[in-house]
């Protein structure tokens, strides 16, 4: 929930039939959830050369230079999991991220995993789950991370990498205000699915925990809507469930010049294996909805230092006006949090809003699930949250609840290629 981020690219692809017309069924759709009827196992599964099912646009290229979903454009849907590595094998564990890697790039272009949902031995699992048959790619991205954990636990180097480890994946340290659950935060791995139907991004994560077992374990995840940042200055700005516009200053994904400054890792940054990669903050933050819902108008715009309906800074009048950020009370959020409060501390926004039921004192369990990327957490994230958990005005309505740090790979950039190739080389 910060005013200083970054923003997405749109890269999307002019693309291909839909899993309907590749299946045979035409027009006609399919509810969500409905199982498949009638055809062959041979007429239902698409080969590896086959175009990829998807109406013009609804394709995100998987392979390039950037893992897909940092800087594309912001999807409508999140489902982000959090992973313990089991295994102890390192083969096991390089022959399922090129597993993963392989799934990822069939199921972003909209194809069923492996043989697919309907194989010829109907004795035997299916390889793909099914519940996206007859769906469209929704613009489905699936970015990869690695945690601390996989380099180094417990003081046991657990693959022979600790030394691979980049000076840039640090423990986040300790911030005021946190109240962690050590069961939402961490991970030796991640995936962020991104998508604009929520069953497409549950279908993948549900694919990769399922080929995953018995090498992986899902630690926690995250299902989120409503993206409260957008990567496309010219689109409408999203609002937070606080009703406040958020990310309005989010750098563009088509800006390459800052996103180079602060986002992608750079060749004299290092490690080599990172370079063109980025590293992600994920933050659960838990929203006092209840108290935010009884506080006045005036109050509420002073927190943010800025009104509710135009978005507009204090004494301006429209929402991209350049803040004057004396103007604004001491403990303003954006005020605090603009660049120009924290060294030119500029990060990459990704955040989804998120409501999981009840507190079970009659609360809702709502918030913000923040995704920061950058290209050093040291000069982003950390010198930021600092100064927001310290000072912050806004404090008195969130608190951070999960945490965790992963370094996010470059892109595979080919068929050969695999999440992680270069970190195992």
């Amino acid at each position: 929930m910060t005013e200083n981020s970054t923003t997405d690219d749109t890269t999307t692809t002019a693309a291909a039939p839909s899993r309907r017309s590749v299946l045979g069924w035409g027009g006609a759709g399919l509810a969500l959830g409905a199982a498949a009827a009638g055809g062959t196992a041979a007429a239902l599964r698409i080969g590896d050369d086959a175009a990829p099912a998807a109406s013009a646009g609804d394709a995100v290229p998987f392979h390039g230079a950037h893992q897909a979903g940092i800087h594309t454009a912001v999807q409508d849907r999140l489902h982000f999991a959090a992973f313990d590595v089991t295994t102890t094998d390192r083969a096991a564990l390089v022959a399922l991220l090129k597993e993963w890697t392989a799934a990822a790039a069939r199921m972003t272009a909209g194809h069923e995993v492996g043989t697919g949902a309907i194989g010829d031995n109907d004795q035997a699992p299916p390889d793909d789950t099914g519940e996206a048959l007859g769906l469209k790619p929704s613009r489905l991205t699936l970015t990869f991370g690695i945690g601390p954990g996989l380099f180094e636990k417990d003081g046991k180097d657990r693959f022979g990498m600790a030394s691979r480890r980049p000076k840039a994946l640090v423990d986040l340290p300790a911030f005021p205000g946190d109240n962690l659950d050590a069961a939402r935060s961490g991970g030796d791995l991640c995936v962020q699915a991104c998508a604009d139907d929520p069953q497409v991004a549950v279908h993948a994560i549900r694919n990769l925990a399922r080929i995953g077992m018995g090498k992986v374990a899902i630690r926690w995840s995250q299902l989120g809507f409503g993206k409260t940042s957008s990567t496309t200055p010219d689109a409408q700005t999203p609002r937070n469930m606080m009703g406040f516009k958020d990310g309005t200053r989010n750098v563009s994904g088509t800006d390459d010049a800052a996103l180079g400054k602060h986002v992608w890792v750079g060749e004299k940054d290092g490690p080599a294996w990172m370079v063109g990669g980025s590293y992600l903050v994920a933050r659960r933050i838990r929203m006092h909805i209840e108290t935010w819902d009884r506080t006045s108008l005036a109050e509420q715009e002073d927190v943010f230092g800025r009104d509710k309906g135009e978005g507009a800074p204090v004494g301006k009048q429209r929402e991209r006006d350049e803040p004057l950020l004396k103007a604004m009370k001491p403990d303003a959020h954006v005020r605090l949090a603009h660049p120009d409060s924290n060294n030119g501390a500029t990060i990459l926004r990704r955040g989804y809003s998120f409501t999981d039921g009840t507190d079970g004192l009659g609360r809702l369990d709502a918030g913000l699930f923040f995704l920061a990327y950058q290209r050093d957490v040291r000069d982003g994230f950390i010198p930021l949250q600092k100064n927001l958990a310290r000072n912050d005005a806004l404090n008195e309505y969130i608190q951070h609840v999960g945490s965790a740090v992963f370094a996010v790979p470059p892109g595979v950039r080919d068929k050969d290629d695999w999440w992680g190739k270069a970190l195992f080389a």
